[in-house]
């Protein structure tokens, strides 16, 4: 842990706040695959936890994609030459992955909603805070959809990328 944590903070800029939102979404699903593996009453708890193990893997994925497409785009921008088309190519691929961040963040807060209402009672806590995480993990990615594209705020993909994070806050509230 403390070596993510010196990478995060050092001079390189990657891994970024892309990476580290995937990475709070892992910890949350594995916090929601917890609490519905150790809800033994429960008869769907095994297909929750699936599904957790599903979003962590896929935000785990995330997380490594992420840094790799935010380094070619910081390369290419750090570029006195080359095409326009290259650089805008590097930029809609810095955008696509905190897009995904979103949607596995609305994601996860929905099965956590579910898990809440389902889970043990002595899991509730954890669930209730995972779901807050993955919000926040949806409004973080949201904003660097934003960002990485530049673009006007009735952009498709901003669009869906705020309706995505206010889901999340929703599922999470």
């Amino acid at each position: 842990m403390e070596e993510l944590l010196e990478r995060l903070g050092d001079d390189d800029p990657v891994p970024g706040s892309g990476s580290a939102a995937a990475l709070v979404l892992a910890m949350a699903a594995s916090l929601v695959g917890k609490a519905a593996r150790r809800s033994p009453d429960w008869g769907g708890a095994g297909g929750a936890a699936a599904q957790a193990a599903s979003l962590r893997t896929r935000a785990h994925e995330l997380a490594v994609e992420d840094a790799q497409v935010y380094r070619e785009a910081l390369d290419r921008l750090g570029r006195q030459e080359g095409a326009d088309h290259l650089l805008a190519g590097a930029l809609e691929r810095a955008a696509d992955v905190p897009l995904r961040i979103a949607r596995a963040g609305a994601d996860l807060a929905a099965l956590a909603r579910e898990v809440l209402e389902r889970c043990d009672a002595a899991h509730r806590a954890d669930v209730a805070g995972a779901a807050a995480l993955a919000a926040g993990a949806a409004d973080a990615a949201a904003a660097l959809v934003e960002t990485n594209l530049g673009a006007a705020a009735d952009d498709p993909r901003v669009l869906e990328a705020r309706t995505l994070a206010e889901a999340a806050r929703s599922s999470a509230s």
